[in-house]
């Protein structure tokens, strides 16, 4: 089963993605900020990183960048809310590998992963 870590401020979305993803993922680590993104990504090097964008001390844009800078391989998904497409264009930029916006459901979380996992 495919590892996948979870970073989001909101235990509620955490939560949710939980739930989603849990049938057919093995969650390594649930986070709430951009910098224990980066620490559980390095600590277990999942095979998928769903990465909210705005998380308080660090965010989603800079723990990607940083993920993505020490392992180029790693497949990243934001989660953003509507109206972020700005800092949507900057995930882009980072290495995001992928999008979904809240509120998820669970086909377009499985579709997005199938999406940036087959790239």
């Amino acid at each position: 089963m495919p590892e996948v870590l979870i970073a989001d401020d909101s235990e509620f979305m955490r939560n949710l993605l939980r739930e989603i993803l849990e049938e057919d993922h093995q969650i390594v680590g649930e986070v709430e900020n951009g910098v224990e993104a980066v620490e559980v990504y390095k600590e277990e090097s999942p095979d998928l990183v769903m990465m909210d964008i705005v998380m308080p001390i660090r965010d989603g844009i800079e723990a990607t960048d940083e993920i993505k800078s020490s392992d180029p391989d790693a497949t990243v998904i934001m989660c953003t809310s509507v109206g972020q497409e700005e800092k949507m264009k900057e995930a882009v930029k980072a290495g995001a590998d992928g999008y979904i916006t809240k509120p998820f459901q669970k086909p377009s979380v499985i579709e997005a992963i199938e999406d940036a996992v087959g790239a």
